[in-house]
């Protein structure tokens, strides 16, 4: 399970840059209807719609397929790129669940320069280097779904320490 702070619209490229393995995203569903981008979403994506408790639960189907094809899941546990002012959002719960329920590890990844670079704000941002930390793996067969909390602000917190530095 790869999860990251989401910082701008390069989070994306980046991800796909940085993973040295096959992986599909979780995304939000409203994102199909964004042109052109919603076109290759809806390809590379498993479509979640937040708002349905059927939706959500399909979510783990879909997923399994994908990791019996050998592939990895990706999710911005922030549900979203927050604000250019707020460091890093809080995290939900459905990526820790989930690598509970299926048993793989989570591997944290900190974005440090998306917001300085392709900010939500037009005509801000500009060129530089986008860098990344890949942090060690967090194991997750012994767990159970009571965990999952404690696991999620493990994870949150280690980001949060890059980030503030």
């Amino acid at each position: 399970m790869l999860v990251a702070n989401h910082t701008s619209m390069l989070d994306i490229m980046l991800m796909l840059w940085i993973s040295r393995s096959p992986f599909v995203f979780v995304g939000k569903k409203e994102l199909v209807k964004i042109p052109l981008f919603g076109f290759f979403y809806k390809r590379v994506c498993i479509m979640v719609d937040r708002e349905d408790t059927r939706s959500r639960t399909g979510v783990y189907r879909r997923a399994q397929r994908r990791l019996n094809q050998g592939l990895s899941i990706c999710i911005f546990p922030e549900g979203g790129v927050p604000e250019e002012h707020v460091i890093l959002d809080e995290f939900k719960d459905g990526a820790f669940k989930m690598a509970i329920a299926h048993g793989i590890p989570i591997v944290p990844m900190t974005f440090f320069d998306g917001k300085k670079r392709f900010p939500f704000t037009f005509f801000s941002g500009g060129p530089g280097v986008l860098r990344v930390k890949v942090h060690p793996f967090f194991e997750t067969q012994s767990l159970t779904e009571e965990d999952k909390g404690k696991l999620r602000e493990q994870v949150r917190g280690l980001i949060l320490m890059d980030l503030q530095k």
